[in-house]
């Protein structure tokens, strides 16, 4: 399925039925009074969050939401039905933004969250409600109110514990899908991850944390490279963050600058990822050479006060200590 997490639609609440005009017609009545009922309510649109879903891809398809108008009033006093409701279904962490005036209406986090962003119009008054005692056969009656019209902006911030960052290649995906109930595509070449990927990590006591892939971050990613920014945006609601690097020794000497390029890009996007949480994780240890040069970039790193784990996400050596690291931090963050 097409990752989709920005997207604009249209919505338009339904107008208000018109009252009614009317008067009595009954038999051995001789003077009937008026009975022209109200209108019924125009259908609201609200935006919900919805727990099954994890794109906005129908919302790219289907831009235009609009619910139906009130029943117009009748006689007898009959009131019109109101319209139904339309729903539009987002998943969590959905925020909901104005396109004209660029204010943020709502921050859908939790399941089941709603948001009402077009309210219908009300229904007419019919002119039964216009009778007085010096005019008791008013011809008055109301045209139902307007619905409301807004274009907005779905912008989707995926809600996850745990994310993992770091250079194409570096393992991210087989550690998501060693620990997770994920299946990311893995491969041997850059950029093989094409959208952030969520897994669930359901360990022993019912221990549970949602662990996201941010992938196609290098370089200059908060200006354009690459896969740009488009993903930066996922890390910002992650509690922890695990920054794989590759411990190949081709590209050890050069470690730390790596994970600086990397941190770079996530405060140049928002300077507040810098005071996450973060484990560096060595990764590839399971090929007997990387072990000594992760060995030794290991010291590098817990001299600058980083917590450091040594692990394969291919064999699953070191998980286990990850793993518990991973729920610690976790603990003392709730």
């Amino acid at each position: 399925m097409k990752f989709v997490d920005k997207t604009k639609i249209r919505v338009i609440s339904g107008d208000g039925g018109r009252g009614c005009l009317s008067f009595r017609r009954e038999a051995y009545v001789p003077k009937g009074g008026p009975d022209g009922g109200d209108g019924g309510k125009g259908g609201d649109v609200f935006i919900v969050a919805d727990s099954s879903l994890d794109t906005l891809l129908d919302c790219q398809y289907q831009q235009l939401y609009k619910a139906a108008r009130g029943q117009h009033g009748m006689g007898k006093n009959r009131t019109g039905r109101s319209a139904p409701d339309v729903f539009v279904h987002v998943p969590v962490g959905t925020l909901v933004w104005d396109a004209v005036t660029g204010e943020m209406l709502a921050d859908l986090d939790s399941p089941e969250s709603r948001f009402l962003v077009a309210r219908g119009g009300r229904g007419g008054r019919g002119n039964a409600r216009f009778a007085t005692p010096r005019n008791r056969a008013p011809r008055r009656f109301e045209e139902g109110r307007p619905g409301e019209e807004k274009t907005v902006i779905l912008e989707l911030k995926l809600l996850a514990d745990v994310g993992l960052v770091g250079l194409p290649n570096s393992g991210k995906s087989t550690l998501l899908a060693r620990m997770t109930n994920a299946t990311p595509i893995i491969a041997d070449y850059p950029f093989s991850t094409k959208h952030p990927g969520l897994g669930v990590y359901g360990g022993e006591n019912g221990t549970k944390f949602v662990m996201a892939d941010i992938p196609g971050l290098i370089e200059n990613a908060h200006k354009g490279a690459g896969m740009g920014d488009q993903f930066l945006r996922h890390v910002e609601r992650t509690r922890l963050l695990v920054h794989v690097i590759d411990a190949d020794p081709s590209l050890i000497p050069d470690a730390e600058t790596r994970f600086s390029t990397i941190m770079n890009e996530l405060e140049s996007f928002n300077p507040n990822m810098s005071k996450k949480p973060m484990i560096v994780a060595l990764n590839k240890i399971d090929v007997q050479e990387n072990k000594a040069a992760a060995c030794i970039v290991r010291k590098a790193f817990e001299k600058r006060g980083f917590r450091v784990h040594e692990i394969s996400a291919l064999s699953g050596e070191g998980l286990s200590q990850l793993i518990q690291e991973i729920r610690t931090l976790l603990d003392v963050r709730e």
